[in-house]
């Protein structure tokens, strides 16, 4: 299946170093592969010993047109290490860096790469991306994706028996193998209690220091566990919005899954998260492809008024949105945001709408439809 930043990593290639990281299991690698049947090149991956050998001693082939480097953010001093390899490979040769955790937080090092690579997150397979790839409609892609989740294998599993077995081995792999990358075994397991308990706490700020006495750590010791399931791609966090971005990043963050089929809950969490992890995708769009700085957070107010989700660009607020599964009347919340931010769109995305239209300043979006035109 053709993903939708094969042309932009293609691209971005011709120019620079290109690191490509996103959730495991989300298609880098089938992506990488594509790109070597399609043009020649080498395959090694850090995590294979005879792979490993071959890094560490740089014995690659020179003349691979395309040289695919996977994993190697485990490697010590991995920054100085690929600043070398960049600086001094041929000049034909294409570079690609893949992984499954965020670079920027796996082994800091002060070595700089800047300026010589672009960095793209690839994402699990949105409604848009799923219309354009099958033929599907809109509403087809959305019960499909709510249904399996966005992952390819699931996505593209026959029957739901197979999306459930390959879940659960996914769930189970992540927090067992993964994890002990970031922290120590010991912790592993409330590191997995930890994750269990986020599932059925989708969409709700989170309160880390009572959650932090049902796991009998300190408060400090569950944001280290946060972190690390956000720098593994398990969980991305949403903050509130605020004009102030410090102030923003001190209040209750929401946690959403990558893997919508992870969500434990009725079908309106599920359906939110899937809104989140399009939103994301949409905003990192932008972000990576197209420069821009955009922003994905939600509102809420000392008296309790919340809106699920808010999106910005060079931190001015441009649109705000709520989900609903059938209630088209305005959430009243929306309502008194769209007036205290306006002229920001005001956009209720509702699953079950049969079309979209506008009510006074509030647009009601037939989820589809709105999920179908979000950037990616």
């Amino acid at each position: 299946m053709k993903r939708y930043l094969d042309d932009r990593v293609q691209a971005d290639l011709a120019h620079k170093m290109v690191f490509l990281t996103g959730p495991r299991q989300v298609g880098k690698t089938t992506l990488s592969r594509q790109l070597i049947a399609q043009q020649g090149g080498q395959y090694l991956n850090y995590d294979v010993p005879t792979d490993r050998a071959l890094i560490i001693h740089q014995r690659w082939n020179p003349q691979a047109p395309l040289l695919v480097l996977d994993e190697i953010h485990k490697m010590p001093d991995w920054k100085a290490w690929l600043k070398g390899v960049y600086d001094g490979k041929p000049d034909a040769q294409q570079l690609l860096v893949t992984g499954s955790a965020r670079m920027d937080t796996f082994r800091q090092s002060g070595e700089s790469l800047a300026g010589r690579f672009f960095g793209l997150r690839l994402h699990p397979i949105s409604v848009r991306e799923w219309c354009e790839q099958t033929g599907s409609t809109p509403d087809a892609a959305l019960t499909h994706l709510l249904e399996r989740g966005g992952f390819p294998e699931p996505c593209l599993a026959t029957d739901n028996e197979q999306a459930e077995r390959w879940r659960r081995q996914y769930f189970d792999g992540l927090v067992r193998n993964d994890v002990l990358e970031f922290s120590r075994i010991q912790e592993v397991n409330a590191i997995r209690l930890f994750a269990q308990m986020l599932r059925s706490r989708v969409g709700s700020p989170l309160s880390l220091a009572s959650m932090a006495r049902d796991l009998a750590v300190s408060p400090v010791t569950l944001k280290k566990y946060l972190d690390i399931l956000e720098a593994l791609y398990i969980v991305f966090v949403v903050r509130p919005w605020h004009d102030n971005i410090a102030r923003s990043v001190l209040q209750s963050p929401k946690v959403y899954f990558y893997d919508t089929g992870l969500v434990e809950g009725d079908d309106g969490l599920r359906f939110e998260n899937l809104v989140a992890t399009a939103l994301l995708k949409h905003v990192q769009w932008q972000h990576d492809v197209q420069g821009k700085e955009a922003g994905l957070h939600y509102i809420r107010t000392k008296d309790g008024a919340e809106v699920d989700f808010a999106l910005s660009e060079k931190n001015q607020l441009t649109q705000l949105v709520e989900c609903k599964l059938s209630d088209e009347k305005p959430h009243r919340a929306l309502q008194r945001f769209a007036l205290e931010k306006a002229p920001v769109q005001a956009v209720q995305v509702v699953r079950n709408a049969r079309h979209s239209y506008t009510l006074g300043n509030i647009q009601i979006a037939a989820a589809p439809d709105y999920l179908n035109g979000l950037a990616a």
